[in-house]
């Protein structure tokens, strides 16, 4: 699906499909593993000349989806993106890397230098006048009031974000581990691919975004980091996966504690089952101010539940870890 719109989405609120191009072929940006890459070099051109211009609209009050990927991320924006208030950018990394080039994890855009975790004095004035330039524009472009960012990644970016865009809302999206992982895993071994001699997949250009969460984030949780070194050579997906939820996981629950007002935790299986319910809440909690029928609509339309996944074997030395993080989620 372009622009991840579908003919129900076209058919309850064909605006919206404008808005969604624009999206996808402006601002998004296209990442390894997917079509059009020629398509960058434009964007990014596209950027530089927003950089240089006034901001044409200010950007309140942004979201942020936050998690670990493959936990519904995408499917919770294309929901909100139907509010008649919101634009809706689904992993805008190009964005990002345009407002600060050492963001970059997987290696779509950059091969240089990358941090994982972000902070406030990360942020320069420079850098906070283009990202509300080109957020900015972006909200003139779709005639949008209120923007709904989807990269799962900013979970280790917060205090970075709410240095930019203090006013910043956070929906912390949860989803059981065995289906995260072993969805994970089917979605490298769908769309990974060699490329010039180079393995392109969800771990990025070889392994990069591997390498750089096992070095900057394993590394700071005493119960996995004595395993570090050996997880360095580690190629099974659904551990590897594991790892990175486990981390995403403790983050998402650490920032609850340290901004509980600005956090919002939505767990996947409660938005499929109980769609209208969980929806309404997340519009009160970002402040939505209209009400909107379409909107509810769709989302109960949309968001459906799905057979869980079986367990697998896990690697021995994160068994322990993975069943404490579940059980501290409440599965």
């Amino acid at each position: 699906m372009v622009a991840q719109v579908d003919r129900a989405y076209i058919q309850e609120r064909p605006t919206k499909l404008f808005s969604r191009l624009i999206s996808y072929a402006l601002f998004e940006g296209r990442p390894l593993t997917t079509r059009g890459q020629w398509i960058n070099s434009f964007v990014f051109a596209h950027f530089a000349i927003e950089k240089r211009l006034p901001q044409m609209r200010c950007v309140e009050k942004p979201a942020f989806i936050l998690g670990t990927g493959r936990s519904g991320t995408t499917i919770l924006g294309i929901v909100l993106s139907m509010h008649r208030d919101v634009g809706f950018l689904n992993e805008p990394k190009a964005m990002w890397h345009s407002i600060y080039p050492e963001e970059d994890l997987i290696g779509s855009y950059s091969r240089g230098p990358a941090k994982y975790r972000l902070g406030a004095a990360d942020v320069c004035p420079a850098e906070r006048r283009n990202a509300h330039r080109l957020f900015g524009a972006y909200l003139a472009s779709i005639f949008s009031s209120r923007l709904v960012d989807k990269y799962p990644e900013l979970i280790f970016r917060v205090p970075f974000v709410k240095e930019i865009f203090p006013d910043a809302k956070f929906i912390f999206l949860v989803r059981n581990g065995w289906d995260t992982c072993s969805s994970i895993e089917g979605w490298s071994n769908r769309l990974g691919q060699q490329v010039n001699g180079e393995t392109h997949d969800w771990w990025g250009v070889n392994r990069r975004k591997w390498y750089l969460l096992v070095e900057q984030i394993v590394s700071e949780h005493e119960d996995l980091a004595h395993f570090s070194t050996d997880m360095l050579s580690w190629t099974n997906h659904t551990d590897m996966a594991a790892v990175e939820w486990i981390v995403t996981m403790r983050e998402g629950m650490r920032l609850i504690e340290v901004y509980s007002e600005e956090v919002l935790r939505v767990d996947y299986e409660s938005l499929c089952a109980n769609s209208e319910h969980e929806i309404k809440r997340i519009a009160k909690f970002l402040g939505f101010q209209r009400e909107d029928n379409k909107f509810i609509k769709y989302a109960k339309q949309t968001l459906k539940s799905v057979t869980p996944a079986p367990s697998f074997e896990l690697h021995q030395s994160i068994k322990k870890p993975f069943m404490e993080t579940m059980e501290k989620l409440g599965y």
